[in-house]
């Protein structure tokens, strides 16, 4: 029996962690293949959030169209269902150019909201989310995550204890429809999707070769002004007059929330520097254990591996490699 040819629409996912080379590979092949790259990161979402996202530089944009980047103000929300139906707008769209849409970033709640579809659980309740906050307050994030591990002890074992956007959620779900979150998402129908989708993580095999790129980065961005960036973002009168910054998701980003804490007065340079770091060793963790389970997903090194990477693009989009 001949194999029905698929005839659908091909798309390229850029996944990975924080610092793994995505943007830069992106824009080469962007440049490369005639595409357009589609931004899958919930920080770049944020207007105003530049330096500390390493969000691409103006030049670059230039180069290359980018889509989902400076969509929201820091203190707006944006969900991830937000974030499917517009990425969706904008891959077709970038289709119908005869481009080659290119997804780029490390936001795996994005990628499945636009490539499986998200479970039909409540709203977000304002209500229940600062109750939850305030025993937080009380107890620890660590604390709220135990309490968590009671109710759903597989969403616990997902999420770090120090996560706390995502044992808020968990818990707010339950306690809103006494389920608990990972029988939401189990039960999710998975989207039969329109696009052929090549998934490409980009990381280097040795954790510690990341950590470094991960501290030289963050040095980098001091240098580039991050701190007069959040100085500025402490100014606008929508966050200064804010009863809780820290609670936003844009100001929870990893250094953003630590930069805003040294502002306060909590530590000195040193320890800001520390610290900021470490959260974006931990971001790059969970990034990696949300990886460990995309098993459709090739994993490449983008700099010790770039010819088998470039041939496995090329193989996708039926084109010659170099």
């Amino acid at each position: 029996m001949t194999p029905t040819l698929d005839t659908r629409p091909r798309i390229i996912a850029l996944m990975g962690p924080t610092a793994s080379g995505k943007s830069a590979y992106a824009l080469d092949l962007a440049d490369r293949l005639d595409g357009e790259i589609v931004s899958v990161d919930s920080v770049l979402v944020y207007r105003g959030l530049d330096i500390g996202a390493a969000k691409p530089a103006r030049d670059e944009q230039a180069r290359v169209p980018h889509h989902l980047m400076d969509v929201r103000d820091p203190w707006q929300p944006y969900s991830a269902a937000e974030f499917a139906v517009d990425a969706a707008v904008a891959i077709d769209g970038i289709l119908a150019r005869g481009k080659l849409p290119i997804l780029a970033g490390g936001t795996g709640l994005y990628f499945r909201a636009l490539l499986e579809g998200l479970a039909a659980m409540p709203e977000a309740d304002a209500a229940q989310r600062a109750a939850i906050a305030a025993e937080a307050e009380a107890s620890g994030w660590p604390g709220m995550h135990a309490a968590l591990a009671r109710v759903d002890a597989a969403a616990a074992r997902r999420i770090h204890a120090t996560d706390a956007q995502r044992i808020q959620r968990a818990l707010e779900v339950y306690r809103l429809s006494g389920r608990a979150i990972s029988e939401w998402q189990r039960d999710a129908k998975m989207k039969t999707s329109c696009w052929k989708v090549l998934k490409l993580v980009l990381a280097p095999p040795d954790r510690a070769v990341l950590h470094a790129r991960i501290e030289q980065r963050f040095d980098a961005m001091l240098v580039e002004g991050f701190l007069d960036e959040v100085h500025a973002l402490r100014g606008l009168p929508e966050l200064a007059t804010h009863a809780a910054p820290l609670e936003l998701p844009a100001i929870r980003a990893v250094g953003y929330r630590q930069a805003w804490q040294w502002l306060d007065g909590d530590g000195d340079a040193t320890l800001f520097r520390e610290r900021a770091i470490a959260a974006t060793r931990q971001l790059a963790k969970r990034q990696f254990t949300w990886l460990r389970g995309e098993l459709a997903a090739r994993w490449f090194d983008p700099v010790t591996q770039r010819m088998p990477l470039d041939a496995a693009v090329a193989g996708f989009i039926g084109q010659p490699s170099a």
